[in-house]
């Protein structure tokens, strides 16, 4: 009897994924047409085919949907687990440039930028997605980035602050693109383009903060 409850409870916990899936995609159907203030767990439930007792059962309340929605996404922006020692510099800017591409290929989804316009349209009405997006998703980018800076810099490959490092680098990463796209006054860039801005933004960090014992820029 024991055996046979083990592939029910199994089979129960992907029915729950799944329905889990199901809502979370129905809430950001609702969030993008409806927006954030106006959309109702109704609507969501309705869209997820699922009850609103078995919606705030798996889920929860219509600002825990929101924030799982953006953590989902966020979990793309974390460091790799196999991410190589920083020794020298060439490692430290290949992995600028993998994780620079990795973080503008992600970022500028369209899907994304949705959720940007979604908590901007909203900041008045609805601050909670501002909040949300900026201390669950964008977070994940700059703690990563701040969790590679900090690397370079117990390797003495770099000086300075992890965060400020970080600060630097994101912002000749993304130069004006984000604020571009955002009003629609550009187009996202193809994977070949945001490759090249990713190592062009590396190679100008680097040339910012020469190595420390480098006493080639005197």
């Amino acid at each position: 009897m024991a055996k046979a409850s083990v592939p029910k409870r199994r089979q129960k916990g992907g029915d729950e994924t799944a329905v889990r899936e199901r809502i979370l995609a129905a809430a950001f159907a609702a969030f993008m047409k409806s927006g954030y203030a106006t959309a109702s767990t109704l609507e969501i439930a309705t869209r997820a085919r699922v009850s609103k007792r078995e919606l705030y059962a798996i889920v929860g309340n219509k600002q825990e949907m929101l924030i799982a929605c953006i953590s989902e996404r966020a979990k793309r922006f974390s460091v790799p687990a196999d991410l190589p020692a920083l020794r020298d510099r060439r490692t430290l800017e290949q992995v600028l440039v993998s994780f620079g591409t990795k973080l503008v290929l992600e970022v500028t989804d369209p899907t994304v930028i949705a959720v940007f316009r979604l908590a901007i349209a909203e900041v008045v009405q609805a601050p909670e997605v501002a909040r949300a997006l900026d201390s669950t998703g964008r977070e994940a980018g700059r703690a990563a980035l701040r969790k590679i800076m900090a690397g370079a810099q117990a390797s003495g490959l770099l000086t300075g602050r992890p965060a400020e490092l970080a600060g630097q680098f994101n912002g000749l990463l993304w130069r004006d693109l984000l604020v571009s796209l955002l009003l629609g006054v550009a187009e996202r860039p193809n994977p070949s383009q945001i490759a090249g801005r990713a190592r062009d933004a590396a190679a100008a960090f680097l040339q910012l903060h020469p190595l420390p014992n480098d006493g080639s820029s005197c």
